[in-house]
């Protein structure tokens, strides 16, 4: 029972978080990319997937990291977008 309210506030941590897709452009450092995930993490969010052809991840981020990764690097700025299921109809 103890454990509870630690359970409680990780569940709200990540019910908080939005979706995300972040990608960069192709002349990307690895180490810029590296930066946003741990921008994400830090922030109490978690990496749900990175991408292996192009440069990006998706996530699960609270707002604050959001605004944090799209203004870290002046020179390779990132795309971010909702990560929403996609349908042909």
């Amino acid at each position: 029972m103890k454990s509870f309210p630690i359970l409680f506030l990780g569940c709200l941590s990540v019910s908080l978080a939005n979706p995300i897709v972040v990608t960069y452009p192709k002349d990307t450092p690895p180490s810029v990319l590296e930066n946003a995930m741990k921008s994400v993490i830090d922030a109490g969010g978690r990496i749900t997937h990175k991408f292996q052809l192009i440069n990006g991840f998706s996530a699960d981020a609270p707002e604050s990291a959001v605004q944090q990764i799209s203004v870290q690097s002046a020179k390779y700025n990132p795309t971010i977008e909702n990560d929403l299921p996609v349908s042909i109809q």
